[in-house]
């Protein structure tokens, strides 16, 4: 369901992103237009706010349209993503968020982020953002990410290895094609991945609602996939989600800069339709699969179909895949 929002303030920030993009060069680039034209479409429902038809808003004119601190914090959203879809981190693009955000009364800790990573200061803001990726999964066990961030996620390695826990994952071959389980042990498999438990896994606090998330939104392991599969998680899951995925995977695989020495990373990944259909499924999302409550092995032999119903999974098609 489309985002409600009054008409003067969804032009409003729609003009704002507007901005941002003109802000180095004074002219729309092409995917700057294709980013605005899809969030008034897919975030606002609104197919009358086309990038050439908006005008360019300042700060003050944003702070009057904007009716709610809701609106206030999705506004800066929005303009933080529209800094990073270009090709490279611009700085000029960056103040322009920051001066936004001032002007919204918005303090968030990614702004700091970006501040630091269009400022020189990349090796620290990148290790900021993996460490607040980390966190935001609450049955990750965090010991030992003071010393070296991949320590909570590869547990399984120097004599860690869980041969039963890795056992458990694999009898989920057993179940009946097309539920979650089966869709899960398929998605690892296929994939040539490890399961949790392997010394090559990851472990099991990160796997499951990372590579659940996957299957129930029907997003592949492709670069895209992943950049998609964050953005869901970082609209369904509401603590720290742009710090803790909207911007690490477009940082990853849309500005090829890598988070860390054993991470991997990409260029032009980014699809602004299918990157704010995402958000839109993200958001409409009845059930936040990164929550402790969630339980994984209760609903292993349900049905897919059956839990995106019971979840609130938007249906899309296919080419809106990724």
């Amino acid at each position: 369901m489309p985002i409600r929002m009054s008409d003067s303030g969804g032009r409003a920030i729609l003009g704002a992103m507007l901005g941002v993009d003109c802000a180095r060069r004074g002219e729309l680039s092409d995917i700057g237009r294709r980013t605005i034209d899809s969030a008034g479409q897919v975030l606002l429902g609104r197919d009358d706010l086309a990038a050439n038809s908006l005008k360019d808003f300042s700060p003050p004119e944003l702070a009057l349209a904007v009716e709610t601190e809701e609106e206030a914090q999705l506004a800066v959203s929005l303009l933080a993503v529209m800094s990073l879809v270009g090709d490279a981190l611009d700085r000029v693009k960056t103040e322009r968020v920051l001066v936004f955000a001032e002007a919204l009364e918005v303090d968030a800790d990614y702004l700091e982020i970006l501040d630091q990573a269009t400022n020189g200061d990349i090796s620290d803001a990148t290790k900021r953002l993996m460490r607040k990726n980390l966190e935001s999964f609450p049955r990750l066990n965090e010991d030992g990410i003071e010393t070296d961030l991949a320590i909570p996620l590869l547990p399984y390695r120097d004599d860690g290895e869980q041969p039963d826990l890795e056992a458990r994952f694999r009898a989920l071959a057993d179940l009946e094609p097309g539920t979650l389980g089966y869709g899960f042990f398929s998605f690892i498999e296929s994939n040539g991945l490890a399961f949790p438990g392997h010394p090559d896994g990851l472990a099991d606090g990160f796997t499951v609602p990372h590579d659940s998330s996957h299957v129930v939104a029907g997003y592949s392991a492709s670069e895209q996939g992943e950049l998609c599969t964050a953005t869901f998680i970082g609209a369904m899951h509401p603590v720290d989600p742009m710090e803790a995925e909207v911007l690490p995977v477009l940082f990853s695989w849309h500005l090829d800069i890598k988070l860390d020495l054993w991470a991997e990373s990409s260029r032009g990944a980014f699809d602004p339709r299918k990157f704010w259909t995402a958000w839109e499924r993200g958001r409409s999302m009845k059930v936040d699969l990164l929550d402790e409550e969630w339980d994984f092995w209760g609903a292993a032999e349900v049905p897919l179909d059956e839990l995106r119903r019971e979840y609130g999974v938007l249906p899309v098609e296919d080419n809106l895949l990724a």
